[in-house]
C-alpha cells in the first residue's frame, strides 16, 4: 500500500484522488508514534524516503503535500532538499514552512544563507520565516542587514522578524536603522515596541525603558506616544 502511494505521488496532481495517498498520511502518524517511544528508525526510512521526491519532476502539488509531511517529521535529514527549493517560485512558500517547524540549527542556517539569493516577496518570507523560529536571535546580524533592503517589503519583513525576536541585540539593530520609506518607519517603530516589551518582560527594565522613551517624542504618532508612555509606566511598576 506505501509502495503504491509513492508510486502515485510521482504523477499526483490537482484533480487527482488524495484518497491515494493516505498510506503516506497513515505511515507518518504511525513513524511520530514510534519515534515517541524510542524507535525512530521507520521514521527516518520514511522522512529519507519523501526528501528524495521534492529532488525529481513531480507536480507542484505533489511537492506541497511532501513538505507538509515533513513539517511533521523533518530533520536535518530532510534540509538539503528543502533547501534548494527555496529560491523556486512555486515551492518557496510550503518549503519554508517546513524549515520553520523543524528545530534542527541545520534548518535556520539553511534559511539565513538562503537570503542572498533571494529578492522581493521570496526573500520577505524567508526572513519572516527566520523570525518565527526558537533559534532567530542567532541571525540578528543578517537581519539587521536586510532592515537597508531597497525594497520596503523586504525591510518591513526583516524589521518585524527582529521584533519576534525581541532581544537587546534586536532592539539595537533597530535603533540603528535609518528607513528612509515611511511603510519600513513604521515597521521599525512597531518592532522597537515589540523588543521594549520583550525586554521588560525579562526584568530589562533600563533597556526596556530606553526604547520607550526614545518614542515617546512628539516627533513620533499619538498611538506611538501612547505606547511608549505606557512602557514608561510599566517599568516604573505603574498602570496607565
Amino acid at each position: 500500500m506505501l509502495d503504491q502511494a509513492f508510486d502515485t505521488l510521482t504523477t499526483y496532481d490537482w484533480g487527482t484522488d488524495r484518497n491515494a495517498l493516505n498510506p503516506i498520511d497513515d505511515a507518518v502518524v504511525a513513524a511520530l508514534g514510534d519515534s515517541a517511544l524510542g524507535n525512530s528508525a521507520a521514521c527516518d526510512q520514511l522522512e529519507k524516503r519523501l526528501a528524495a521526491v521534492l529532488a525529481t519532476p513531480v507536480s507542484r502539488d505533489a511537492k506541497d503535500f511532501v513538505c507538509r509531511k515533513l513539517m511533521l517529521i523533518g530533520t536535518a535529514t530532510s534540509v538539503p532538499a528543502l533547501a534548494a527549493l527555496l529560491p523556486e517560485k512555486d515551492h518557496s512558500h510550503m518549503a519554508r514552512f517546513a524549515l520553520e517547524r523543524i528545530p534542527a540549527p541545520q534548518a535556520r542556517d539553511a534559511l539565513r544563507d538562503a537570503l542572498p539569493s533571494l529578492s522581493g516577496a521570496m526573500k520577505a518570507g524567508v526572513i519572516g520565516s527566520i523570525g518565527v523560529r526558537d533559534d532567530a536571535a542567532a541571525c540578528v546580524p543578517v537581519l539587521a542587514s536586510s532592515l537597508g533592503d531597497s525594497d520596503p517589503t523586504v525591510a518591513c519583513a526583516a524589521a518585524y522578524a527582529l521584533g519576534d525576536v525581541r532581544t537587546s541585540d534586536a532592539a539595537k539593530a533597530l535603533a540603528e536603522a535609518k528607513p528612509s520609506v515611511a511603510q519600513t518607519k513604521q515597521a521599525v517603530t512597531d518592532a522597537r515596541l515589540s523588543c521594549a516589551e520583550g525586554l521588560l518582560a525579562e526584568g530589562k527594565k533600563a533597556e526596556a525603558l530606553a526604547v520607550y522613551k526614545s518614542l515617546a517624542g512628539d516627533g513620533q504618532p499619538k498611538h506611538v506616544r501612547l505606547a511608549a508612555t505606557r512602557g514608561m509606566l510599566a517599568c516604573a511598576g505603574k498602570k496607565a
